[in-house]
């Protein structure tokens, strides 16, 4: 048997060399940043969700403080239970009616009732707050027109007699 004699040591060497240019090396890539959640858009929602509340609370507490002199009533419930979504429209002095905030016309009412009663449902209540020195010729329109949009849960807001 002629030929040149491999010591085991130096196949290996020899068969290392050879495999590492028939083999395709891939390059790792290394990310030098880390990764993380963007907060800042999830901030400013957070933020512009407290303003929303904040305004919309304002102008719920705005309607029911209307300054009124409110009638007065021996009898009476309060509403601490309260879970029927609630409308108050208020009537002044002079006989001009104010829905939200707004002033709004006699003639508009039920067409507004009937588009708030889909809106919120059929439980609604409409609170009426109505000045003292109101003729009920101011405060029937709004009755007719809870009639008229199906809208039973009429009350009025007073201040209680104190004994």
């Amino acid at each position: 048997m002629g030929g040149a004699r491999y010591n085991f040591a130096e196949f290996v060497s020899f068969v290392h060399s050879f495999s590492k240019h028939l083999t395709m090396r891939v390059p790792v890539y290394r990310s030098k940043t880390r990764y993380g959640f963007n907060m800042t858009p999830m901030i400013d929602v957070v933020f512009l969700l407290i303003i929303f509340f904040l305004v919309s609370s304002h102008l719920a507490k705005q309607e029911s403080t209307m300054d009124l002199l409110l009638p007065i009533a021996k009898t009476g419930q309060d509403d601490e239970n309260q879970t029927a979504p609630r409308v108050t429209i208020n009537v002044q002095t002079d006989g001009s009616l104010w829905l939200a905030g707004r002033p709004i016309a006699a003639n508009q009412l039920s067409e507004k009732f009937t588009a708030l009663r889909t809106e919120k449902g059929n439980d609604i209540e409409v609170r009426i707050r109505g000045s003292r020195a109101a003729t009920y010729s101011t405060v029937e329109p709004i009755m007719l027109a809870c009639a008229q949009s199906s809208i039973w849960n009429v009350t009025y807001a007073v201040y209680r007699e104190t004994p």
